[in-house]
């Protein structure tokens, strides 16, 4: 059992720091939250520099590395800027269900972009009246000769407004019981006739990204943007969420490590009564506590990062890296505001923006009440 980073990981993981360190700017990060503005010249550049679809291969512009070095340059970037770094690390968000489910021709036409920074990718699968209940699709796509037919809409999509194409679910086999054997993903262009987005609104966090409403008004798309199999939607989707998890878990943990960064240096300098705050017990207890959680949440997203590269699908493991990661950036943050006091109530000091952006990682691929579903019927098994 090693728990060491090897030495290329560790280069991984130090390019990513420095490529924040140098391009990730506070007053623009400012700017665009309070704009609601993408990061466009940013998440160029990232591209360029190989962190985007770091774990596709090298013939997709990717480079051919796992799933642990993916979330090293997630965390890393997340640690330096909470919405900047989201926005990049979320740029691929489902380019991956092509990558494991799709047909080569797909593979070669779409990962390359995403990869390259030409496109977003988004998942379209959260319906408005669904929520987290994925087993019934009301958005259907129907077969007309080589074309396929959509209906439907889908909420709350991740790069929604500016994705340059959707993975999307939806119900090929209206009849079939049960209805989860009857979903299909399919792959949409956001340039399809019929393709419309709004905005959902006003959001508490991650407000650089666009995250929209999505309608699909009988748009065609050849059957060959069948991904995968007829009928297994549902089962590559709980796949890919099995990975997509630790992507968040990784978000999550460097948001922690962000806000406590922040946190640190803010009580080594700051004077209450004649000393440094720092040297309160009361503070060095508050972060012994934020250090503790950020560590653990680092080695539970580490081993289901590696335990996933090893080939091993473990729907309880990445649900609870997901659950516990998520809750350790939202305790770590608020302790933060809580150690900067009236400061960190302020927008200039940035540990509130961290805090706003934690909770949507309790929310999103699964709440935490999903989570502990999962964790739960893997313990328990299936009553006779």
């Amino acid at each position: 059992m090693d728990f060491e980073l090897n030495k290329s990981q560790k280069e991984i993981q130090k390019a990513a720091r420095d490529f924040a360190k140098g391009e990730f700017d506070k007053e623009l990060a400012l700017e665009l939250d309070k704009k609601h503005e993408f990061p466009r010249d940013i998440w160029k550049k990232a591209a360029d520099l190989g962190f985007i679809g770091i774990h596709y291969p090298e013939k997709y512009s990717g480079q051919g590395l796992g799933i642990l070095e993916n979330i090293l340059v997630a965390e890393e970037l997340c640690s330096k800027d909470s919405t900047i770094g989201s926005c990049v690390v979320l740029s691929s968000f489902a380019s991956e269900c092509i990558l494991r489910f799709g047909s080569d021709a797909l593979k070669e036409k779409f990962l390359p972009q995403v990869a390259e920074g030409k496109v977003l990718s988004a998942g379209a699968f959260t319906e408005p009246d669904h929520g987290s209940d994925i087993t019934f699709m009301n958005t259907s796509a129907v077969k007309e000769g080589n074309e396929l037919v959509i209906n439907g809409s889908k909420t709350f999509i991740t790069n929604g407004a500016i994705a340059g194409f959707f993975t999307v679910l939806c119900q090929t086999d209206q009849n079939i019981k049960p209805s989860h054997k009857g979903i299909s993903m399919v792959l949409v262009e956001a340039d399809r006739k019929g393709v419309s987005t709004s905005d959902v609104g006003h959001k508490m966090g991650i407000r650089m990204m666009a995250t929209s409403e999505v309608v699909f008004k009988d748009v065609r798309v050849p059957a060959s943007n069948l991904i995968g199999e007829e009928g297994k939607g549902f089962y590559q989707v709980l796949e890919f969420f099995d990975e997509s998890r630790i992507l968040i878990a990784a978000q999550a943990l460097g948001i922690a490590q962000g806000a406590f960064d922040r946190a640190i240096a803010y009580v080594k300098q700051r004077e209450q009564f004649g000393k440094k705050i720092a040297q309160f017990q009361v503070t060095q207890h508050k972060l012994a506590d934020m250090a503790t959680k950020i560590e653990l949440a680092r080695l539970i997203t580490y081993k289901a990062a590696w335990n996933y590269d090893q080939g091993r699908i473990d729907p309880k493991l990445t649900s609870m890296a997901k659950m516990y990661a998520a809750r350790a950036a939202v305790e770590v943050a608020d302790e933060a505001i809580q150690l900067l006091g009236g400061y960190g109530y302020m927008t200039e000091y940035e540990v509130e923006r961290f805090y706003r952006d934690a909770k949507i990682t309790e929310i999103y691929e699964g709440t935490k009440e999903i989570q502990k579903n999962t964790i739960a019927s893997a313990l328990l098994g299936k009553f006779k």
